[in-house]
């Protein structure tokens, strides 16, 4: 392309100015797009790289927000002829862009693009037109044009002469024809409805074939470019004889139609010339003139007939019309031309093309009506009624379809969502032209729904117990709890928490634990039944949602009873200082109630069951003991030959599972006054087990004050040792104590239980064992206590024989 005759600085103007208009106000959008249009002018043939406009400034958005959005650019053009620099927010030519390829001689020029930018979403329509600049110049398709006129043809003959082609438009395309300069033949032009510009030579001087039988000149075709551009073509005449009378048609322009989806070999129309020679000069022939290639693959024209049909196909979305001109010749080259107009119907024979631009997927359930989905984009080639569409979807899901631009539609969400009971949907799409049939298409959208924590655990009981036995061993497992939550992921991923709460004044997990992952709850103590019945905890239940949600519940756990403890004696008191007898008239009768053992169990239910036992007794056949109720009575009459001293063990003995037991020693005086009670029980051993531990304490004394002191300090150590073995020896001398029943005693409750006030009659020597006793008797005291603290001789104490046939011993515990 030549420029030589243009300043620098209008060639820059023209190939780089560029104007924007902002069309406000936009057109209707949703709340959640932004809607625009911008549109730039820019000349064909640009460099790649080449600026066409700064979308950031044009559109008001920051550089920021296009790399955010991820901006990208849709285009239905199977080029991308342009790319957006998103770091600089600029828009460039991507590719070489040829006007006549891209429109042919379509005016104005341009394509639309649309800019999509996401979070949120904003859609803008750019239009960018393309200028011509004058880089074609006039072609004509033949290298030479031939006429053969005779010379009998009048003055003011007609002669069509081959176009050119520009493919250039507007000022750039073909303006005008220079024939080289003759004074035989004349130029004039004319233009066609649709632009085209052609021209016919006009006679003006009579023809002589013998004197000038060949005429050549050149067709000049020039544009209107700066510097202009021109096609050279050269144009034999060949001048024949005589053929006076030119072909005529019957119309200057004939009309025709034809349906797109016509068949090959459609009658299209006819066309008709006459010429009034005779003869050879008289027959008319048909041809197409200044027609391309293209229409010549599309219609035939029978130069006989004259008739048109169709050969090719034809889409009225490519070419809505053609105009072809028709020339008839008879025999001795006279012409005539005329026009034939042929319009295309169109038939609805495109679907609707879906297609979606942008896609949302997942969204989350607590989205607000209205929230944008997806972008859809909806074309159809077929124009009118044929190419107006109706976007729809399914009426029984939560969605709908707006529409935005032009052919753009949104898939909106139409009601909330709930994740729990809908966790995704299938969304169609349909797409529905207006044509008869119509036609549709359609399109499936898969969204899932992201879940939000909008459910707290739930636990299926709101008060749960559990049961532990006594004496656990720390850690072991008590019971397990379970929340459900419905949410998803980590929204159910629940946690187990002890609220803090006291139990005795401390904390509750100073008793049980739980496990946050499994809720799992285990001791932390072993429990005793005796001090704790009951825990009663409170477990909170956590997800892991953002907030958290949670749910509380009531755990009971109940502390069951073990076997642990045997029964304890209250009575008869077993004393290592003295001696408790029970004394028995002889004249006492069958079931005479001697005493009654009293022992508890600090177990409860079954395990605190007590039965009573006579073990061993000096006579089993004189005494039986209550197997409920622990009263020692007599079993048969007493007798002069009865023993004075009886010895009775008893076994206390529950009811657990193993079961548990206590043995008591229960000493019986058979005998009718308290002075023969006392010259049996006087002679009474000391407690062999105490006598052993002072033994050793003793001679460990020893020891070690001899090896201090050696023997400077042996006669004070005997006689400190000979003064303290003379005290003990009176402390140690035990009398007995002999509890005695009064006669009104009865067990009224049932309990086995003693009266709480004891009567005793207290008996103690004033000088040695052979002095008589001195009593302190009351009207209703029938028990004699007997003091080892009383002073006087007691050397016998140790020569006496025991009363008892075994030595006393302590409560016995099993």
């Amino acid at each position: 392309m030549a420029f030589g005759k243009y300043p620098p600085s209008s060639i820059k103007w023209r190939l780089y100015c560029r104007s924007v208009w902002f069309i406000l106000p936009f057109l209707l959008c949703l709340s959640h797009i932004v809607c625009g249009q911008i549109r730039y002018t820019i000349p064909e043939e640009l460099k790649k790289g080449s600026l066409i406009g700064n979308i950031a400034q044009d559109l008001g958005l920051d550089v920021q927000r296009l790399r955010s959005g991820r901006a990208r650019i849709v285009t239905r053009q199977s080029k991308q002829y342009t790319e957006l620099k998103t770091d600089k927010g600029i828009l460039v030519v991507n590719e070489r862009i040829d006007r006549e390829q891209l429109c042919g001689d379509v005016t104005p020029c341009s394509f639309s693009l649309e800019v999509i930018l996401e979070n949120p979403m904003e859609l803008h329509r750019i239009t960018v037109e393309i200028l011509d600049i004058n880089d074609n110049s006039p072609t004509f398709r033949k290298e030479e044009i031939k006429f053969e006129i005779s010379e009998s043809a009048t003055l003011g003959s007609r002669f069509l002469l081959a176009s050119a082609e520009d493919a250039d438009v507007g000022s750039n395309g073909l303006q005008k024809y220079i024939l080289t300069t003759n004074d035989i033949f004349g130029l004039k032009q004319h233009s066609s409805p649709d632009g085209r510009k052609y021209a016919e030579m006009i006679l003006q001087k009579t023809l002589d074939r013998e004197s000038e039988p060949r005429i050549s000149m050149k067709l000049i075709a020039v544009d209107g470019g700066t510097p202009p551009r021109s096609g050279t073509v050269n144009v034999d005449i060949t001048v024949l004889d005589a053929n006076d009378n030119p072909p005529l048609f019957n119309q200057s322009l004939y009309r025709a139609t034809v349906l797109e989806n016509a068949l090959k070999g459609t009658y299209i129309t006819t066309v008709n010339a006459s010429d009034a020679d005779s003869g050879s000069n008289g027959l008319v022939t048909y041809r197409f003139s200044n027609m391309n290639e293209q229409l010549a693959d599309i219609f035939h024209l029978d130069e006989i007939t004259g008739t048109i049909t169709l050969v090719g196909k034809v889409d009225y979305e490519k070419d809505k019309k053609y105009e072809i001109m028709i020339e008839a010749m008879d025999q001795g080259g006279l012409t005539d031309s005329s026009k034939v107009q042929i319009e295309i119907v169109d038939v609805n024979d495109n679907a609707p093309v879906i297609n979606v631009m942008s896609f949302s997927s997942p969204v989350p359930e607590d989205s607000a009506s209205g929230t944008t989905v997806a972008i859809i984009h909806v074309s159809d080639a077929d124009s009118d009624q044929n190419g107006q569409i109706v976007c729809t979807t399914d009426p029984n899901i939560p969605f709908k379809i707006k529409s935005t631009l032009t052919n753009y539609y949104a898939l909106v969400t139409d009601s909330s969502f709930d994740r729990e009971l809908v966790p995704e949907y299938n969304i169609t799409v349909w797409a529905k032209d207006s044509g008869s049939p119509s036609l549709s298409s359609t399109t499936i959208l898969h969204l899932k729904i992201a879940d939000v924590n909008d459910n707290a655990p739930l636990f299926d009981n709101m008060v749960y117990v559990a049961h532990i036995t006594e004496n656990n061993s720390p850690g072991v497992s008590i019971f397990s709890i379970k929340a459900r939550d419905i949410d998803w992921n980590q929204n159910a991923r629940i946690s187990y928490f002890l609220e803090e709460t006291q139990i005795n004044g401390s904390p509750v997990s100073s008793y049980v634990s739980i496990n946050t992952e499994t809720g799992d709850i285990h001791a932390v103590r072993s429990f005793d039944y005796e001090q704790i019945k009951q825990l009663e905890l409170v477990v909170k239940a956590q997800d892991g949602g953002s907030p958290p949600l949670s749910s509380n519940v009531t755990v009971k756990i109940l502390v069951q009873d073990q076997n642990d403890n045997p029964p304890q004696v209250l009575y008869p008191v077993q004393t290592g200082g003295s001696v408790v007898a029970e004394m028995v008239p002889r004249s006492a009768d069958v079931g005479y109630l001697v005493t009654k053992v009293v022992a508890v169990d600090v177990d409860s239910g079954q395990n605190a069951w007590l039965s009573y036992k006579l073990q061993k007794a000096t006579d089993r056949a004189l005494f039986e003991v209550g197997l409920q109720n622990g009263e020692i009575r007599t079993v048969r009459q007493v007798t002069d030959k009865d023993a004075v001293k009886q010895r009775l063990s008893v076994i206390v003995e529950d009811n657990g599972q193993p079961s548990r037991s206590a043995t008591v020693i229960v000493n019986v005086a058979v005998a009718d006054s308290f002075p023969e009670v006392l010259s049996e029980f006087t002679d009474f051993p000391h407690d062999k087990e105490y006598n052993d531990n002072l033994t050793f304490y003793l001679v460990l004394a020893l020891a070690v004050v001899s090896f201090l002191f050696i023997t400077s300090l042996v006669v004070i150590i005997s006689v400190k040792i000979y003064r303290w073995r003379q005290s003990r020896v009176l402390y140690q001398s035990n009398l007995p104590v002999i509890p005695y029943y009064p006669p009104r005693y009865s067990d009224t409750l049932g309990t086995g239980t003693l009266q709480h006030v004891y009567n005793y009659e207290v008996c103690r020597t004033t000088d040695s064992r052979k002095s008589d006793c001195k009593f302190v008797r009351a009207g209703s005291q029938n028990v004699l206590i007997m003091d080892p603290s009383s002073t006087g001789t007691m050397q016998r104490i140790q020569n006496e024989k025991s009363i008892l046939d075994e030595p006393d011993s302590p409560v016995e515990v099993s």
